[in-house]
């Protein structure tokens, strides 16, 4: 066999199994994801409390009584000042229908703290819940590889990443997230297939 020829089939198979490694590699980067994250759009949230406070300056039983109701867009904080507990209960009444009514969730507003009484006013400061705090990411990453499910979930920042091989596993963490009780509202984004 000539010399020219063996090289000839070397460099033929060479080349093969650089072609095939640069396709195993491509195909480890490219692996199936999505991101869970916790975002609430602020215009939404901004039209919602506009919207509020059209419906309280409407209603006959806010009539003459001081009510304050401003949303704080740098904090994320919605800001309740009025004149009894009752009416404090009714405005976030308002604020939580208002709310689901504009596509958000009522999850979505921090209302366990309690109310400061000053003066003849009650005040209150509602937090938005944006982004998912450490404690939060770390209970839907357990709940996820408790789950048995062939994936690999990441803590990013305020997101949480999740990669599998499949998308039908993919679709199972979806679901599983879903019909879990969390304390936040989650959105499934940038899914990448």
């Amino acid at each position: 066999m000539p010399l020219s020829l063996i090289f000839h089939e070397t460099e033929n198979s060479i080349r093969k199994l650089i072609l095939y490694l640069s396709l195993q590699l491509k195909n480890k980067n490219n692996m199936p994801s999505f991101d869970i994250a916790n975002k609430v759009d602020l215009q939404t949230l901004d039209n919602t409390v506009n919207i509020c406070k059209k419906e309280i300056d409407n209603r006959y039983d806010f009539k003459g009584t001081h009510v304050s109701f401003e949303l704080n867009k740098k904090d994320m904080i919605i800001d309740i000042e009025v004149e009894s507990d009752m009416k404090l209960k009714q405005i976030e009444d308002i604020l939580v229908a208002k709310a689901i009514k504009q596509g958000l969730e009522a999850k979505c507003f921090d209302l366990s703290k309690e109310a400061n009484a000053s003066g003849k006013y009650i005040r209150k400061k509602v937090a938005i819940k944006n982004g998912i705090d450490k404690d939060n990411a770390k209970v839907i990453v357990k709940l996820i590889k408790d789950s048995g499910a062939k994936v690999q979930a990441a803590i990013m920042d305020d997101i949480i990443r999740v990669t599998g091989k499949k998308i039908d596993d993919l679709q199972e963490v979806i679901q599983l997230c879903r019909s879990s009780n969390l304390e936040i509202p989650v959105q499934f984004v940038n899914m990448k297939s």
